[in-house]
């Protein structure tokens, strides 16, 4: 098998769809993130396999098992499309404009602070294109396993040297309650008292739930009556309904708690500090366009800070219209 053979028969199409199957396991959700029908992600694997000459993927059963040329392919496409990214960013450069991908991943309780981050990034590189995955933490961890992202922001990161992590905002998880609930009259309530209630809680594989549950497991305090719903809206929409009551992100209830519509429960060791952080692979040198997002956090900081900390208010205006720019 010669340079010139594969120069000739490979694609970048081709490439991009196998880094789909690759990363995903499953022809049939490759051909969902590309757009495709599965016949046709089959029908390009085999052809890069016949480019190839060797064979990329083994099904046993139902389960799609990746072979050794496929990892080794899988190198070697993650540093091509990301010196595709850096051809991409410095032609920009060239022509005055900063343009490219942003593909980000964030947790359920960043969905709160991200669109903040993205917005104001924005308004500065209005060309460059923004994907925001919201996931739970499980999903998240997943994900940056296998480096489907850019970027990932998340709480409660793994220690693991093979990460970059740099924290951005503080995340606290509070107790709310409704008003009038009868925790609010207790001169002292506990978390037992609290555990007593039917309490609302996200999915396995949430980061609020497993931080509340291991605050619960430190004071030895067993959670007996759980609702599980699927979103954090949605346990706050409990709350208010009288359901139950609940530990949630400060950022996601805020408004409410400013309304009276829910209220703070004071509890023992309360509220539970994390902190969000951007992360990504160190083995994945991050792309132009993630790199410049990176940086343009780190100046920005304090800004975003002083904004999160504060009573909620509206933006000041960063010269956005919200509307796309059209070429003369």
């Amino acid at each position: 098998m010669s340079s010139p053979t594969l120069l000739n028969r490979l694609t970048f199409r081709q490439l991009q769809v196998f880094q789909a199957v690759h990363r995903q396991r499953s022809y049939s959700r490759a051909a969902e993130q590309l757009g495709l029908t599965q016949p046709a992600v089959s029908a390009q694997i085999r052809q890069l396999e016949l480019a190839l000459g060797q064979p990329l993927f083994n099904y046993a059963g139902k389960t799609l098992h990746t072979l050794p040329a496929a990892d080794t392919l899988a190198h070697s496409t993650r540093e091509i499309f990301g010196q595709l990214s850096r051809l991409e960013m410095n032609l920009s450069d060239i022509n005055g404009k900063i343009s490219g991908e942003l593909n980000i991943a964030a947790v359920s309780s960043a969905q709160y602070v991200v669109p903040y981050l993205l917005a104001r990034f924005r308004a500065h590189y209005p060309e460059v294109h923004v994907r925001l995955k919201v996931c739970n933490r499980s999903q998240a961890l997943e994900r940056l396993t296998e480096q489907q992202d850019d970027l990932v922001i998340m709480a409660m990161v793994p220690e693991d040297d093979r990460l970059v992590v740099m924290p951005i905002l503080d995340n606290e998880l509070i107790a709310v309650v409704w008003p009038e609930h009868p925790l609010l009259s207790m001169p002292e309530p506990s978390l037992a008292d609290f555990a007593r209630h039917y309490v609302l809680m996200r999915e396995p594989g949430s980061g609020v739930r497993n931080a509340f549950e291991q605050m619960a497991a430190n004071q030895q305090v067993a959670l007996p009556h759980c609702i599980e719903l699927g979103t954090n809206e949605a346990i706050k929409g409990g709350v208010m309904a009288h359901l139950g009551v609940a530990v949630l992100p400060r950022l996601a209830v805020q408004l409410e708690l400013e309304q009276g519509l829910l209220f703070e429960l004071g509890l023992p060791d309360f509220p539970i500090h994390r902190s969000w952080c951007t992360v990504y692979a160190r083995e994945r040198f991050p792309t132009p366009v993630a790199e410049l997002f990176l940086s343009f956090i780190r100046e920005h900081l304090p800004d975003y800070r002083r904004h999160f900390q504060a009573p909620s208010s509206p933006l000041p205006s960063h010269g956005v219209a919200c509307l796309p720019m059209l070429a003369p």
